[in-house]
C-alpha cells in the first residue's frame, strides 16, 4: 500500500528514485565487473547441481560482439559494434520442456527455478530424450586474421571502396548495397548428465546489391561471402564487385524466354539451395514426427534418386559457414548421409525427435543465439560430386537452360519455386545468350529421379543470408553441390 501510495505522488516518486536508484546503478555496475570475474564454467555448473532434480537440465550462456557496416547508394546507413550478454535454462519433466532467456545472469538460480516450474506445469507424459554420453571440451572455430583486431575505420574504407566500385561501374546503376558483418560469440554450455562445453567462433561476410535502371526497366544482380576463414574473407573482392555491377547491366538488355519444359543445368551455387531448401528442409526431423503424411511421405529407405545421387549434411567441415563442433545441446558434430546412392537414409534430429522415431541424435539442434530454443536445422548440406566436367555436360544438350544463383523462391511440403538470378540458353552444346526472368518450378521428389548427371566440380556457398526457420533467422548454414543436369524442369517465362 505504502509503495502504491508513494507512486501515484510525483514527489514521492522522485524521492524514493533519488534513494533507490542510485545503489541500484551501482549495483549494476558491481554486478558487471563481478561477470568479468566469474569463472563461468564453474558458475554454470554449480547451479545445476544446486538445483532441484528433473529429467534433464541445461543452461547455455553466451557473450556476443558484432560489428555492422552497411550501405546503401551514397549513404552509410550504419555502422557500429554492439555486445550482448545472456543465457537460457531448459528443463525438461515428464515430457514438458521449460525455457527460460534472460540477460541477468546472477539470477541464474531464479531462471532455473522459472523453467522448472514451467516443465513441471506442461509436462503429462513419459520424457523422451537421447541422452549422450557426456562430453567436457573447449573449442574455437576461426581461422585467418581475426576481424577484431581490425579496425572499425579500416572496415568502413573497404566497404566504402566496393561501393564506389558498384555507384561508378556505369550510368545505368542506380543504386547500391553493401551490408559487412563480423561476429565473435563465446558460448558457454552445461547439462545435467555432465557436459561442459566453451565453443569460439569468430565469422566474417559481407554481401553485395546492384542496380540498374534503364526506363521502366530495372535489374538487379548480388552476391555475398562469409564463413569463419578470417577477415580475408571480404579482402580482395573488387573483381566479384565488377562482376555482380556488370550483372545487373547485362540483365537490362537480356530477354525472357517461352515457358515449358526444358533441360536445365543449374550452377554449383544453385544446386546448394535446391537441396537445401527443397529437400533438405523435408529431412529435418521436427517436420515429421508429429505428421502422419509427412511420415509416410519421407519414410527411411524410400528412392529418391538414380544410383549416383547422394546427400550430405556435414557440420563437421573445416570453418564453413555451417560448422561447428558441438550442436546447442552439446552433441558433437557429426557427417550425415541424408540419401546415399538414391536411397534415403538418415533424418536429421536434436535429442528430442531422436528419442521420438528411435534414431541416435545427428547433432543438427542448433539456435541462432541465447534468446531462443534449440530446433532441427541444417549445417553444411551439400549434393555429393561424381565425374562429369561442365564441357561433358552440356555437350549433348540439343536445346536447354543454363541456370546460375539464386534470387528468391518458396517451398511448399514437395513442391518448390525458384528464381535463377541469370540464365544462359544452351544450344547444341554450346552457352549461348543472357536470360531473364528465368523461374524453375516443380516437385521436388520428381526432380531429384530426374537428374540424369552430376559434375565434378563442388564449390559451397556461405554468406550472410543464412537460414529461417521458425522466427530464427539468419542462422549461418552453407550449401552446396557441383553442377546438375535435370530433365523436365518447368521453367516459367513468356
Amino acid at each position: 500500500m505504502y509503495f502504491h501510495v508513494c507512486i501515484n505522488n510525483l514527489l514521492c516518486y522522485l524521492i524514493y528514485f533519488y534513494i533507490f536508484s542510485v545503489p541500484l546503478r551501482l549495483c549494476g555496475k558491481l554486478s558487471s565487473e563481478r561477470l568479468r570475474k566469474i569463472n563461468m564454467r564453474n558458475f554454470i555448473k554449480n547451479a545445476i547441481n544446486k538445483a532441484p532434480k528433473v529429467d534433464y537440465l541445461e543452461i547455455r550462456i553466451e557473450e556476443n560482439q558484432t560489428t555492422k557496416v552497411d550501405f546503401i547508394g551514397k549513404e552509410l546507413e550504419n555502422i557500429g559494434v554492439t555486445t550482448k550478454i545472456g543465457g537460457n535454462v531448459r528443463a525438461l519433466v515428464n515430457g514438458g520442456f521449460g525455457f527460460v532467456s534472460f540477460n541477468n545472469i546472477e539470477q541464474l538460480e531464479t531462471h532455473i527455478k522459472l523453467a522448472i516450474q514451467e516443465a513441471t506445469l506442461t509436462g503429462k507424459s513419459k520424457t523422451q530424450f537421447a541422452f549422450a554420453q557426456p562430453v567436457v571440451d573447449s573449442k574455437i572455430i576461426s581461422g585467418g586474421k581475426d576481424p577484431r583486431e581490425i579496425s572499425l575505420e579500416e572496415k568502413y574504407h573497404l566497404c566504402q571502396q566496393y561501393n564506389s566500385i558498384i555507384l561508378n561501374f556505369s550510368p545505368l546503376i542506380q543504386t547500391s548495397k553493401v551490408t559487412y558483418r563480423d561476429y565473435y560469440k563465446k558460448q558457454y554450455f552445461a547439462n545435467s548428465q555432465g557436459t561442459d562445453i566453451l565453443q569460439e567462433k569468430v565469422f566474417s561476410g559481407i554481401s553485395f546489391v546492384a542496380m540498374a535502371k534503364d526506363g521502366m526497366n530495372v535489374q538487379q544482380a548480388h552476391t555475398s561471402t562469409g564463413d569463419y576463414c578470417g577477415y580475408e574473407t571480404v579482402q580482395g573482392l573488387d573483381d566479384k564487385v565488377e562482376n555482380v555491377s556488370r550483372l545487373a547491366v547485362d540483365l537490362l538488355k537480356a530477354k525472357s524466354i517461352q515457358g515449358g519444359k526444358y533441360t536445365v543445368v543449374l550452377d554449383p551455387e544453385l544446386c546448394g539451395v535446391f537441396i537445401h531448401e527443397a529437400f533438405g528442409h523435408l529431412a529435418e526431423a521436427d517436420h515429421i514426427y508429429e505428421n502422419e503424411k509427412m511420415e509416410e511421405l519421407m519414410k527411411l529407405g524410400k528412392r529418391f534418386g538414380g544410383d549416383e545421387l547422394t546427400i550430405i549434411d556435414d557440420a563437421t567441415l573445416q570453418l564453413q559457414a555451417g560448422s561447428y563442433t558441438y550442436d546447442e545441446e552439446g552433441i558433437p558434430a557429426s557427417k550425415t548421409e541424408i540419401i546415399k546412392n538414391g536411397i534415403f537414409l538418415n533424418r536429421l534430429h536434436s535429442c528430442e525427435t531422436a528419442a521420438k522415431m528411435d534414431a541416435k541424435p545427428t547433432a543438427n539442434a542448433r539456435a541462432i543465439n541465447y534468446n531462443f530454443e534449440p530446433i532441427v536445422r541444417m549445417s553444411n548440406t551439400y549434393l555429393e560430386p561424381r565425374n562429369l566436367s561442365f564441357e561433358e555436360m552440356i555437350s549433348d544438350v540439343k536445346e536447354g537452360i543454363y541456370a546460375k544463383g539464386y534470387i528468391g523462391g518458396n517451398t511448399d511440403c514437395e513442391m518448390f519455386t525458384f528464381s535463377a538470378q541469370q540464365a544462359y540458353l544452351i544450344k547444341n552444346g554450346q552457352v549461348k545468350k543472357l536470360l531473364r526472368d528465368i523461374v524453375l518450378t516443380g516437385n521436388v521428389f520428381e526432380t531429384l529421379m530426374n537428374i540424369e548427371a552430376i559434375g565434378n566440380d563442388l564449390i559451397f556457398y556461405g554468406g550472410l543470408g543464412g537460414c529461417g526457420k521458425n522466427g530464427q533467422s539468419p542462422l549461418p548454414v552453407s550449401c552446396g553441390g557441383p553442377h546438375i543436369r535435370i530433365k523436365n524442369i518447368v521453367i516459367g517465362g513468356k
